[in-house]
C-alpha cells in the first residue's frame, strides 16, 4: 500500500513538473538578440516615427497652460466645467470650413504616461511608455525625450522621433502635418550623417510604428502625402506619395475599417473609466476625427433593429443623424451646446451652427473613408506589417431602433476589445462574399496576432521581439 501512496505520489510529482515546464512563460532576452544589429555603427539603419493614436498626444492650451487632456488632476481641463468643456471641444463656426476652425490647444508629445488622481492620491499609468522602452533597447534613441531632458542620451542618439499631435481634427490635416514633421527630421538626420559619416545629402528613409488611428494617418500619408481632399467632394488621386521616404509602417491595432463604438461615442459620449471624466456627445461631435472612424458602409455593421435583411444604415448621412436626434443633433444635448457655443443667444441658432458642423464632419468623413478604400497597389519597396488582437469579444456590430435612436450591440467578435481583428485586416469578406483567402486593399507584408487589449499589445513579449526583428533584421522589400 506504502509503495503505491508512494507510486502515486511520484506519478503526480513528476505530473506538476512536467505541466509546470509545459505553461511556464517565458520572455525574449532583448537584448541578447537585438544588440549587434542595435549597435551596426552604418547609417543604413532607418530612423523610426512613433505615430500614437486617438487621445494618445497631451493636448495643452497655449494661452494658459492647461492641459486640455492627458493628465486629470492638479491644473487640467474639466469637462464636467463650462471653462473646461470649451476648451476641450474645438470651436464650431457655421459656414467655416474645418481646416480653419482653430483654438489654442496644441499638442505636447505623446502619451507615453497619463496622470490620474485616485482618492486625492496622484497616480500614473503607462501608456506608450512600453513602445518607447523597446526601441531604446534597439538602440533608438527618441530625440524629443533627448530634447526635453527627460533621458540623457549619449551623443549618438538621433533615430527615433515622436509625431504628436491634435488627435481631435482631421486626420487629413494631420497626414499633412506628418508630411512637414518627416520632411524636417528627415533634413535633421541627413546633417547628422553627414557630421559622423562625411556622407552628404544621405537619401534617409523612416520606418513607422503606428498605434490605432495613427495608422490612418500613415495610410493616407503614404498614399497621398500632403496633398488635401478635393473641396468638390470629390476622390483625389492615387499618388503613394508619401512612399518617397518611408519603407516599413508597423500598425498596431489601427481600425482600418473603422469601429462601430466611434458611433456609440459620438452618439452616447465617452467615458474611459471610473477616474477619467465623462466627456458628452455634444462635446465628441466637435471632433473630425471621431467621425472618421465610422465603419464602411459594405461592411453592414450598423443596420436597423427592425430589418431582418441587415441592411447597412448611411451612418454618413447627416439627416439619418437629424431624424434619429443622435449627436449633434440631440435636444438633450442642449446643455452642453450653451456652453460650447456662448456667444449664440438662442437654441435655434446653437442647434443651426451644430447641424452645419456635423454636416462638415460627416461629409469629410465619407470622403475621407472612400479615398483610403480606393484600390490601389503601393510601388515596390514598401511594406505593411500589422500586430492585431483576436482574443476578446468585441463590438462587432450594432442594431438602431428607428423610432428612439437607441443603438443595441448584437454581435460581438474577435478583437482587441476596441478594435475587431477583420477592421485591423481591413478584411472586405465582411459584407460581402467569403471565402477561404484574406480579402484586403492594404497588402501585409506580416500579420501578428496577439491575446490581450488593445493597448496591452504594446506590452506583449511576442510584441516587443517581432517589432524589433520587422524595424532591425527584416530583409528589406526590393
Amino acid at each position: 500500500m506504502l509503495k503505491t501512496v508512494c507510486l502515486k505520489g511520484s506519478i503526480l510529482l513528476v505530473t506538476i513538473t512536467i505541466c509546470g515546464c509545459a505553461t511556464a512563460s517565458k520572455k525574449p532576452d532583448l537584448g541578447l538578440l537585438y544588440t549587434k544589429s542595435a549597435n551596426y555603427p552604418k547609417p543604413q539603419r532607418n530612423p523610426v516615427i512613433i505615430i500614437p493614436g486617438l487621445l494618445g498626444s497631451k493636448l495643452r492650451d497655449v494661452e494658459s497652460g492647461t492641459v486640455a487632456w492627458g493628465a486629470f488632476f492638479g491644473k487640467f481641463a474639466d469637462p464636467a466645467m463650462p471653462k473646461g468643456a470649451r476648451l476641450a471641444a474645438l470651436p464650431m463656426r457655421k459656414g467655416i470650413p474645418l481646416k480653419d476652425l482653430k483654438d489654442s490647444l496644441i499638442s505636447d508629445g505623446a502619451l507615453d504616461r497619463i496622470d490620474l488622481n485616485i482618492l486625492m492620491l496622484p497616480v500614473r499609468l503607462n501608456a506608450y511608455y512600453n513602445i518607447l522602452r523597446i526601441l531604446g533597447i534597439a538602440g533608438y534613441r527618441d530625440e524629443d525625450l533627448a530634447r526635453s531632458g527627460s533621458v540623457k542620451y549619449e551623443k549618438g542618439h538621433f533615430t527615433s522621433f515622436q509625431f504628436d499631435y491634435d488627435w481631435r481634427r482631421d486626420i487629413v490635416e494631420n497626414a499633412k502635418l506628418l508630411d512637414e514633421f518627416i520632411k524636417k527630421e528627415r533634413r535633421y538626420v541627413q546633417n547628422e550623417i553627414e557630421k559622423r559619416f562625411g556622407i552628404k545629402d544621405y537619401d534617409v528613409k523612416f520606418d513607422i510604428v503606428a498605434h490605432s488611428m495613427g495608422g490612418l494617418i500613415a495610410r493616407y500619408y503614404l498614399r497621398y502625402g500632403s496633398a488635401d481632399l478635393p473641396e468638390d467632394g470629390s476622390l483625389p488621386i492615387t499618388t503613394w506619395a508619401g512612399c518617397k521616404y518611408i519603407e516599413k509602417v508597423v500598425m498596431i491595432g489601427t481600425p482600418n475599417a473603422g469601429s462601430v463604438l466611434a458611433l456609440r461615442n459620438l452618439v452616447e459620449g465617452y467615458k474611459k473609466g471610473p477616474f477619467i471624466p465623462a466627456y458628452p456627445a455634444a462635446l465628441l461631435g466637435t471632433m473630425p476625427s471621431f467621425y472618421q472612424l465610422l465603419p464602411p458602409l459594405n461592411h453592414g455593421v450598423i443596420v436597423k433593429s427592425d430589418d431582418i435583411t441587415g441592411a447597412s444604415l448611411d451612418v454618413f448621412d447627416a439627416d439619418l443623424w437629424i431624424k434619429l436626434k443622435w449627436g449633434l443633433a440631440s435636444p438633450k444635448q442642449a446643455r452642453v451646446l450653451k456652453i460650447l457655443l456662448p456667444e449664440a443667444r438662442t437654441y435655434e441658432e446653437r442647434y443651426e451652427t451644430a447641424i452645419d458642423h456635423l454636416r462638415k464632419c460627416l461629409a469629410r468623413a465619407r470622403q475621407f473613408r472612400d479615398a483610403l478604400d480606393i484600390p490601389s497597389d503601393p510601388p515596390e519597396g514598401v511594406s505593411f506589417h500589422l500586430f492585431a488582437g483576436d482574443a476578446i469579444p468585441t463590438e462587432a456590430v450594432v442594431a438602431v431602433d428607428m423610432k428612439g435612436g437607441s443603438i443595441e450591440v448584437i454581435e460581438k467578435a474577435p478583437g482587441d476589445g476596441l478594435v475587431l481583428r477583420s477592421s485591423a485586416l481591413m478584411d472586405e469578406r465582411i459584407g460581402g462574399e467569403w471565402s477561404p483567402r484574406l480579402r484586403s486593399p492594404i497588402k501585409w507584408s506580416t500579420v501578428m496576432f496577439l491575446f490581450t487589449d488593445h493597448l496591452g499589445m504594446t506590452e506583449d513579449p511576442a510584441f516587443s521581439d517581432n517589432v524589433l526583428y520587422y524595424l532591425l533584421e527584416h530583409p528589406a522589400i526590393e
